[in-house]
């Protein structure tokens, strides 16, 4: 292995990931879902894989995917945390700003 392939491989590893709460919207039915997360960078290549594959498990996410496709879906960052230190910090705090966030859009949670 290359030093430039090793270098790159050490950078990826070491960047910070961003923590926060998302909200996906369906133009279509006007309904509204939130959810928080780890990693926003990666959350919605997730979600859109699992609704391809039929297989969410938000009853109501897949419902729309479905009846209304993927053009009528749109993926918004509500908020991004700040680092904290500890993980149990982090998550006690991304699910105290997701409900936040589903009681002031009046969003399902996802």
């Amino acid at each position: 292995m290359t030093s430039a392939r090793k270098a790159a491989i050490a950078a990826y590893k070491e960047r910070k990931t961003i923590a926060g709460v998302f909200v996906i919207r369906c133009k279509a039915s006007s309904e509204t879902w939130v959810g928080q997360t780890p990693n926003l960078e990666k959350i919605q290549n997730r979600i859109w894989f699992t609704l391809r594959q039929g297989s969410h498990t938000c009853r109501t996410l897949q419902a729309a995917w479905t009846a209304h496709g993927p053009d009528s879906l749109t993926f918004e960052e509500c908020e991004r945390l700040e680092e904290e230190e500890t993980p149990y910090i982090r998550a006690a705090l991304l699910k105290e700003r997701a409900l936040h966030w589903r009681s002031q859009l009046g969003a399902e949670a996802v």
